[in-house]
């Protein structure tokens, strides 16, 4: 299978290391305008948080170490980051007072610190790691004091600004609320990203103010005070303003959402993947595709979904953390956790609940749903079946409406059907049971004991048909009066001159009458 796209993207440039290099991410804020119980920080986008996505762009870096800010649901963040990035260090503010201060709190928390330091919002989730290694170098090469990450926007509402002097070098960076109208009006903005030389960052921390409109330690003064020291300042430009973009509410995480989607979907298509409809189409990060794979309209692969050479997914499929294999086919169903052979088929309108697992060229059709059994090679359950806790041997076929009884209200058991065995539609298997290679099973049949290799097994109760019951007990229901025609009609062609012979009045038209309660014609495929 191909390696994850994005993981470590191709052209991603590792910086070489003269000396030790620290990463903090800023985390800690609550993001009150998303309006929501979870962090800002932890709210999902294709396949990461947007402190997954951040700590992915730094992650080639190689850091020494990294330090993650927390603060608004600071357990939950701790907990997120054991899962993602066991490396790194959370460190607690308490207390909001700004940037500057959760910088501060970083470096006490890394007192050995030297080299650089690469200082990152938490909520800038389509930054890529090629940027991040860029301003580095940048930073590195030049032996600046700080350098900021900017960007040229269409649109600087609401963000610091950079502000040069009559010969392009940085002079200060200002937040619009502290701003004056001609600041206002420079579209060169403050992306949040930085890097700085670790000991004078430390002594330029210790004298922040918090005299602005906030009251809080901006980070962004440190330039001021650093410039106006002598130390040297220097702006890094991105290349693509969109990967600066923060997220302050929902329609701004949609927004992302719909960029990232964009970026994911090209990339794949550039690499030999067909989407037959990019905008309906949502690809994870940590989807893996291969070459010739195929994805329809209306589709959405997630987690660590992987799909082979020349599969065909969706239309109107989900797939989570699934493994397609070349050749298959996914149409119109929902699968997760589970796993679907080299050319096998599924759907339309299947469920493969986690350890679905088909082998090659097996086939799960219609309305089935599949949880935690192997279906063989070859081997098919084409409709309107439920398969839970089995092993289903190879070229078997399980007729329409079959049920594997698995559950007995306390514990599950598992049912073996063999090789080749064929299986009668309408039939419950009662596990714990086994079906032997090439056995049958008449439709309509409830099997709770083994049936042996090449046997036919069969529960079915002798039928009663009891004459008149609708006239009796259903009177004046359209059953009845359906019942009373065909009566009347019988006994007209029946009576002695109705123009039928008597042979042509019996088996005319009656089916052909079986000796035995064979299971032949009892499975469909």
């Amino acid at each position: 299978m191909a390696a994850r796209l994005f993981a470590v993207p191709t052209g991603a440039r590792v910086v070489s290391q003269p000396h030790l290099r620290t990463v903090v991410v800023l985390a800690a804020g609550e993001g009150k305008r998303m309006k929501s119980a979870l962090p800002k920080v932890l709210h999902p986008l294709l396949g990461r948080t947007l402190v997954g996505h951040v700590l992915a762009a730094a992650a080639p870096l190689a850091a020494d170490r990294t330090v993650v800010v927390v603060g608004h649901g600071a357990d939950q963040v701790r907990a997120h980051l054991a899962e993602i990035a066991p490396e790194a260090t959370p460190v607690l503010q308490a207390e909001q007072l700004g940037t500057g201060h959760a910088v501060r709190i970083a470096l006490d928390a890394a007192p050995d610190a030297t080299g650089t330091v690469v200082v990152i919002n938490g909520d800038v989730p389509l930054l890529r790691p090629e940027t991040v290694a860029a301003l580095v170098a940048a930073h590195e090469e030049a032996r600046a004091a700080a350098t900021v990450l900017a960007a040229e926007v269409p649109d600087p509402t609401g963000l610091g600004r950079i502000v040069r002097d009559t010969d392009g070098r940085l002079e200060q960076i200002v937040e619009e609320r502290d701003a004056t109208p001609a600041q206002r009006a420079i579209r060169e903005i403050n992306a949040g990203i930085y890097a700085f030389d670790a000991a004078r960052l430390r002594d330029a921390l210790g004298k922040l103010s918090t005299d602005n409109d906030q009251g809080e330690e901006y980070l962004t003064d440190v330039f001021a005070l650093l410039g106006s020291a002598g130390e040297p300042v220097a702006v890094h430009v991105a290349a693509d303003h969109v990967e600066t973009l923060g997220c302050n509410d929902r329609v701004e995480l949609a927004a992302l959402r719909r960029l990232l989607r964009a970026r994911v979907n090209e990339a794949w298509m550039r690499t030999g993947v067909s989407l037959l409809d990019p905008d309906t189409t949502w690809i994870d990060v940590t989807v893996a595709l291969d070459r010739d794979a195929v994805v329809d309209q209306n589709t959405q692969l997630r987690g660590g979904t992987v799909v082979g050479t020349g599969a065909v997914v969706g239309p109107d499929v989900t797939l989570i953390d699934t493994v397609v294999g070349p050749g298959a086919t996914v149409l119109r169903s929902h699968a997760v956790g589970a796993e679907v052979g080299a050319g096998a088929s599924v759907g339309p309108y299947a469920y493969l609940r986690p350890e679905a697992r088909l082998a090659e060229k097996a086939k799960v059709g219609t309305f089935v749903e599949v949880k935690n059994s192997e279906v063989g090679a070859g081997a098919k359950v084409p409709h309107l079946s439920y398969v839970g806790d089995a092993t289903i041997g190879a070229k078997a076929n399980i007729g329409a409406a079959t049920i594997f009884v698995n559950y007995d209200g306390v514990n599950k058991h598992r049912t073996t059907v063999g090789e080749g065995a064929f299986v009668g539609c309408d039939t419950s298997l009662i596990a714990p049971v086994e079906v032997g290679a090439g056995a049958y099973v008449a439709a309509g049949s409830a099997i709770a004991q083994d049936v042996p290799a090449g046997a036919l097994g069969v529960t079915r109760a002798p039928q009663r048909n009891l004459d008149g019951w609708v006239a009796r007990k259903r009177a004046g229901t359209v059953s009845a009066e359906a019942a009373a025609r065909a009566q009347a009609a019988d006994e007209r062609a029946s009576a002695p001159g109705s123009g039928a012979s008597e042979g042509e009045a019996i088996h005319g038209d009656a089916e052909p009458v079986r000796s035995a309660p064979g299971a032949g014609d009892t499975a469909t495929e």
